[in-house]
């Protein structure tokens, strides 16, 4: 009796096909062919690297399905505390830029004192360094100003939302917006700005007195308003939404998201003629969860994102997400997350993580070892980690950012630790 070899593999447009490859091999779909291409780069110590692998348009359905690529970055952390007496990092927002990003963060970083602030950082596209790092926001008469979100425009303007505390003894969102520039608050010149009383925004139609809104104030506009998604400790869970003209004094709508979560970013996405809004929420635990919603209004519960990588990073406090292209244009890409976590539970030892959504690539040994991506350097970056120096011969497989979806296969190659290729 002949037996068959039975390979399945989900080619582009998600159907599945079962390969009988000894019964009819002359029926077997060749995969495309993907040009994969040696660079003169080097690659890190240990590994082959492959370029051109980063996110393509947001794919609702990879997230809806909750099979997501995400590859962590092999810099862990992608951002430690500067030295001081007090470090601890967290609630990272990256907002792109015409030269890369603009990086908003919060907390200790190297402070002398244990009195939150508001910092700022640049980097290139790549993620590859940061740079500039300062204080932008101080507390001054308050305890901490800290969990930022921010947004930017194209004039080069820069909105943030953040926790102030005390305010009454609760935590409460303030608005800060900056000139074009990006470096002056809240129509007073130079940096850092100190909080002001004005500083705290309204709300009508919620309980907003005696809420506790801590780490969990997102900033979205659209249609010439600010979205505030938001959760209060005070209300027995969920996520809310609330809508300003002018940042400041916000009307309540409704609850969007029931259940558990803390809420921190929430971003918009344009496919064909529908929208998608995805929301990112945390636990202070080992995972982080995601949801999509197709209106902003009303998003169905919320599904597992990531889990820790170990102990350095156990204890996750805070993510945002990291996006290209402009919020209304078709195209728009989800490339990453950065995370702050730390590894202890008292949350006071954060440092910020980053998690890139790309391809996943193999290289197929002719030895039949298989060899995935398990790090990157930055959203365009995977790291492949051979077993020893010895060159190798094979062929790469890429599949899309879902790690199933067949997209092509390179004719063979050579390949040992230290090479760089690039996908084209």
């Amino acid at each position: 009796m002949r037996f068959l070899t039975m390979l399945h593999a989900r080619l582009p447009g998600g159907c599945l096909v079962v390969l009988l490859a000894l019964a009819f091999p002359d029926k077997c779909p060749a995969a495309p062919a993907l040009d994969v291409a040696l660079t003169t780069n080097a690659a890190p110590a240990g590994y082959v690297e492959v370029t051109g692998v980063e996110a393509g348009a947001f794919d609702p359905r990879i997230w809806q399905e909750g099979t997501l690529n995400l590859v962590p970055d092999l810099r862990s952390p992608l951002l430690a505390p500067r030295d001081g007496k007090f470090r601890n990092i967290y609630a990272p927002s990256a907002v792109e830029t015409p030269g890369g990003y603009r990086l908003f963060y919060g907390a200790w970083d190297g402070l002398p004192t244990g009195n939150d602030c508001i910092y700022t950082a640049t980097t290139d596209a790549g993620f590859r360094e940061f740079s500039n790092r300062h204080a932008i926001i101080v507390p001054g008469s308050y305890v901490h100003v800290c969990n930022v979100n921010a947004l930017g425009s194209a004039a080069g303007a820069f909105a943030l939302l953040a926790t102030v505390y005390p305010v009454k003894d609760l935590n409460k969102p303030a608005f800060f917006r900056s000139d074009n520039t990006g470096t002056n608050w809240n129509g007073l010149r130079g940096e850092p700005y100190t909080v002001q009383a004005r500083d705290v925004i309204a709300m009508d139609g919620y309980a907003y007195t005696n809420a506790d809104i801590n780490g969990m104030n997102v900033l979205l506009r659209e249609d010439g308003a600010y979205r505030l998604y938001f959760g209060d400790f005070r209300s027995g869970g969920g996520t809310f939404r609330a809508t300003s003209r002018d940042g400041k004094r916000y009307a309540f709508e409704a609850k969007v998201l029931a259940g558990p979560g803390l809420v921190n970013d929430v971003k918009k996405f344009r496919v064909g003629a529908a929208t998608y809004y995805l929301m990112g929420l945390h636990e202070n635990g080992r995972r982080l969860w995601q949801t999509v919603s197709t209106n902003g209004a009303a998003f169905p519960a919320a599904r597992t994102l990531l889990t820790n990588l170990g102990q350095a990073d156990a204890h996750i406090v805070a993510l945002g997400w990291v996006t290209r292209g402009s919020q209304e244009s078709p195209g728009r890409k989800l490339v990453g997350v950065l995370y702050g976590a730390g590894p202890v539970p008292s949350l006071d030892r954060n440092s910020i993580y980053g998690r890139w959504l790309q391809k996943r690539v193999v290289f197929a040994d002719n030895d039949g070892t298989r060899v995935p991506g398990t790090s990157a350097l930055g959203p365009g970056r995977q790291l492949l980690g051979l077993p020893d120096d010895k060159p190798r011969s094979g062929r790469f497989e890429v599949h899309a950012e879902d790690g199933v979806t067949l997209l092509g296969v390179s004719e063979e190659q050579t390949v040992r630790r230290g090479q760089t290729f690039q996908l084209r």
